[in-house]
């Protein structure tokens, strides 16, 4: 939990994108059957709340506040030098970190064909390094997290009927800086800045705000980057 000066004089930030409503719905009726089918096997498991499914484009950590309208004009920055106007991505199948036989979270796939989102990621980790943030060690990997194992263990037979399931279709206009504070409830996200893509006949502006105008509960924030680094 954070002391009382971390919630004053810094914030724990990600990049994010946002993914449709109809996603969302469709991915919240999986983690239900999931759900069922995780407890008739006995695993424990705790499920991210419907409101906070997103892709993590880069995971920042805790930065002190004055960082943070650095941090959203690198973001500009990054959406200018690599060009990429708004576009489609599909999300598909389901799979689970580090593997499906010792799962410690379960994720949705994310299906990137023509590369943006990754490009995207690229293009925001250098120039997050430009201004202290350290550049990811490992691959990039698109994902929307739907529950995490309190402990590691098989969820193969959980995740087999919806492992090649295929979901609706998510239109990304923006990039989203996301601030996120733990409470004994969950977590806690708000929205820290909006970056649009870009677009040619208007390069984007910078979109920060120092009052969060979006917030909203979660029962995990989706991007435990420790179990991953174990993964």
């Amino acid at each position: 939990m954070p002391d009382e000066r971390e919630v004053r004089d810094g914030a724990r930030l990600f990049v994010g994108a946002k993914i449709s409503m109809a996603t969302v719905a469709e991915l919240a009726g999986t983690a239900e059957m999931l759900a069922r089918r995780a407890q008739q096997a006995n695993l424990r498991a705790r499920w991210v709340a419907p409101a906070s499914y997103h892709i993590t484009l880069k995971f920042i950590g805790w930065v002190r506040r004055e960082a943070a309208a650095a941090i959203a004009d690198a973001l500009t920055r990054a959406v200018a030098s690599s060009k990429e106007p708004p576009f489609a991505f599909r999300t598909v199948r389901l799979g689970a970190f580090p593997a499906a036989a010792k799962a410690t979270v379960v994720w949705a796939g994310i299906e990137d064909r023509g590369g943006g989102l990754a490009r995207i990621a690229a293009a925001i980790d250098r120039e997050l390094e430009g201004v202290g943030v350290a550049r990811e060690k490992r691959a990039f990997h698109a994902h929307v997290t739907l529950g995490r194992l309190r402990e590691p263990a098989d969820v193969s037979q959980v995740i087999l009927p919806f492992s090649e399931q295929v979901f609706s279709e998510t239109r990304l206009t923006e990039l989203t800086l996301f601030e996120s504070l733990t409470k004994s409830t969950g977590s806690e996200y708000s929205i820290a800045a909006r970056t649009p893509l870009f677009r040619a006949e208007n390069e984007p502006k910078r979109q920060s705000a120092d009052v969060k105008p979006t917030s909203f509960d979660a029962s995990d924030d989706g991007w435990d980057r420790d179990s991953e680094r174990r993964s």
